[in-house]
């Protein structure tokens, strides 16, 4: 089963190879490249990995070559590597070396080498896939997509939009958006990009932790930037401070490519503790248990609305079906969109409490109740008041609509959308009076209400 991969003219299966779990921390007995073969002999189509994964790219240069998919060997297999789409991703938030004082507060991690910023694990990438491994890549790679990975704070937002938003001075610093989008389009507005290569087709972001961190991402792209997100979502997500009622429907209404991660809680739903995995032994090799089969655990991401394919690591392959990953969760991943009604995935809901008492999201910030209306901003003109503000952030119900409250009571209604861009709703009252209180009223759909401050003429 395929999906339109948003507005990426590509339909990607529902199933995603992770680049993670055996792929990074490789178990004793359990060979990586056979993992990959098995998911390109099942038709899967969409494959994950990152400059952060070990050797999991390595791993794929290894699949890739028993493929034929690098090019200019003679059996190089172009329409095999059209019919798939690889993501890698950089966790470098600069796009060049020459980092400005007090850069060190924004993360800036990679396993290779800083010296071209997020632009030099590009090219890793390319090389640990289709080159040498030393740096060195054929004439005709490239990556389908590079994410910004692992998205947390404000200030990393605010670095890789430098050069976009502010003024690009190819000697100064600059973000590694910029960057990378002259390796997108084969510019060289950057300076880094002087033989106008062209080495990836699409980019975009992914997080775990901060849903607002996300959307902000998402309104500050008016720079045609952002293809796809990757997102966390599983079973406990709305007991969270959640993606699929904040982040995803952004993200939707935007069309970009959404993939959810996390179905598992990154094992957390099964063996291992509620903590980062750092080696083999955090690898899970059983196919779900009986308390908590992994097949609902597949629908619900799935079928939560805007999302395309979910990418999940596989720790074991087996001859034996019922005791493989890979075939399991393949064919749980065979749904529709729309292949469950609320009420089975509420109940599905209830399978993440037996999970580590539902806390098995230790990625994901915590729960949160419905906020008042963003940024609300007040302005008084004799008897014209304009009130205007940003969506509010959703708890665990959508928001539904807005009202304006004038001297305690309702007067006047307007339904929730998802704002992509930076801009404002308003609202404009020519008849206000000396005395006369406004306030802006997020409400949701079951009916609870948060207001901002008060607001007096």
């Amino acid at each position: 089963m395929k999906r339109k991969f948003g507005k990426i003219d590509f339909e990607v299966t529902t199933l995603g190879l992770g680049g993670q779990a055996s792929l990074q921390w490789t178990p004793e007995g359990v060979d990586p490249v056979a993992i990959i073969l098995k998911a390109f002999n099942m038709g899967i189509n969409y494959f994950d990995t990152s400059n952060l994964y070990g050797p999991s790219q390595l791993n794929f240069g290894k699949a890739f070559r028993q493929l034929n998919l690098i090019p200019g060997v003679p059996e190089y297999n172009f329409s095999l590597r059209q019919s798939v789409f690889i993501t890698t991703k950089t966790h470098i938030r600069w796009g060049n070396n020459n980092f400005p004082a007090g850069s060190d507060t924004v993360r800036n991690w990679t396993n290779g080498d800083h010296g071209m910023g997020a632009v030099g694990d590009l090219k890793r990438s390319l090389s640990q896939m289709f080159g040498d491994g030393k740096g060195n890549y054929p004439k005709g790679a490239y990556v389908d997509m590079i994410l910004a990975h692992n998205l947390n704070f404000m200030d990393e937002v605010d670095v890789l939009f430098k050069g976009l938003e502010t003024p690009l001075d190819p000697e100064g610093d600059f973000g590694a958006f910029v960057a990378l989008r002259d390796y997108r389009d084969g510019t060289n507005l950057t300076g880094l990009n002087p033989d106008h290569e062209r080495l990836v087709k699409h980019i975009g972001f992914s997080g775990h932790y901060s849903a607002p961190v996300m959307m902000e991402m998402i309104q500050r792209d008016s720079f045609d930037i952002l293809d796809a997100m990757l997102v966390a979502i599983n079973v406990n997500d709305r007991r969270m401070f959640n993606m699929q009622y904040n982040a995803i429907p952004l993200a939707r209404e935007k069309g970009m490519g959404i993939i959810a991660m996390k179905v598992f809680a990154d094992g957390a739903m099964y063996d291992k503790e509620a903590k980062w995995s750092n080696n083999p032994a955090d690898v899970v090799s059983r196919v779900g248990t009986p308390a908590i089969p992994s097949r609902p655990l597949v629908e619900y991401s799935l079928t939560t609305p805007g999302v395309h394919t979910a990418i999940i690591g596989i720790g074991h392959i087996d001859d034996d079906p019922m005791k493989c990953q890979m075939v399991q969760n393949f064919y749980a991943a065979q749904i529709e969109p729309d292949g469950l009604p609320e009420s089975i995935r509420r109940s599905y809901e209830e399978l993440g409490l037996k999970a580590k008492d539902g806390k098995a999201n230790y990625f994901q910030i915590g729960a949160n109740e419905l906020s008042a209306p963003n940024d609300v901003e007040f302005i008084h003109n004799d008897t014209l008041v304009e009130l205007s503000w940003r969506i509010a952030y959703a708890g665990d119900e959508p928001v539904s609509h807005y009202e304006i409250v004038k001297n305690g009571k309702g007067v006047y209604k307007i339904n929730h959308m998802p704002i992509v861009t930076k801009d404002k709703s308003k609202y404009r009252d020519r008849q206000a009076k000396p005395g006369d209180e406004y306030q802006v009223v997020a409400v949701d759909r079951i009916g609870r209400r948060a207001a901002s401050d008060t607001w007096t003429v």
